[in-house]
């Protein structure tokens, strides 16, 4: 990557929420936090004059509830869309993109992260993304359906329930690189062709001592991510 290479808000969100700190993983706000940077993302690649031009005129607006009014459907993690008649837009300092409630979906992002116990819980998870498109899609409309996956190759890891702490042993639990490369592989063939954009995230945190985190391939990720929002850039000129 050369020094004049974007730096993407999502990939660093998405480090902030291993490094340093404890996961929590049944904090579904975290899933949101990731979500939003990709519009923001969107905006900063300037790929696309009529989506730049609608955020930074509040025309259209990430869903604070991620919801639409009106359309009862299951909430995603990011929901963009046209803003209502008569509503207010709420600028939010360090974003560009604003908050309001929407009419419609123009873009909607889900975000999954596989930290342990892959296998376990990876039929839940492709059930969870598969529903999530027809979800963004009630209502009519041909929104663009985008998953973030994170995938977990870390030697060991410990999770947190309360005050107990539940490391890998690789027996009885697997450690997540023992199961991190089936999970991919389920995901992919079964899931990934159903979205527009199927974004997989491959790194490795322990979720313990200091909180390391570390990408597998950060350059492959930054050129499969660089691609992904050239892409929905594109589709979304021609789609909206």
């Amino acid at each position: 990557m050369s020094r004049s290479s974007p730096k993407y808000r999502l990939l660093e969100r998405f480090r902030n929420v291993f490094e340093g700190t404890r996961y929590k993983h049944r904090d579904s706000s975290i899933g949101d936090s990731i979500a939003i940077e990709l519009y923001e993302d969107l905006h900063n690649l300037h790929k696309s004059q009529k989506l730049i031009s609608r955020i930074e005129n509040h025309e259209r607006v990430i869903n604070v509830q991620n919801v639409r009014q009106g359309v009862k459907a299951r909430r995603g993690d990011g929901t963009f869309g046209e803003l209502i008649p008569g509503e207010d837009a709420l600028a939010l300092p360090g974003f560009k993109v604003a908050r309001g409630r929407i009419a419609t979906v123009e873009i909607g992002v889900e975000v999954k992260i596989l930290a342990k116990a892959m296998i376990k819980q990876i039929d839940r998870v492709m059930t969870d993304l598969g529903n999530q498109i027809q979800h963004f899609k009630r209502k009519g409309g041909s929104p663009i359906c985008v998953a973030v996956v994170g995938i977990n190759w870390s030697p060991s890891y410990t999770s947190f329930e309360g005050d107990r702490s539940w490391p890998t042993d690789g027996k009885k639990y697997a450690h997540p690189i023992q199961e991190a490369a089936q999970a991919e592989s389920r995901l992919r063939e079964e899931i990934a062709g159903k979205f527009d954009e199927f974004l997989v995230l491959r790194f490795r945190a322990t979720n313990s001592g200091a909180f390391p985190f570390e990408w597998i391939d950060y350059r492959e990720t930054f050129r499969d991510y660089g691609a992904i929002l050239t892409r929905i850039s594109r589709e979304y000129e021609k789609r909206f």
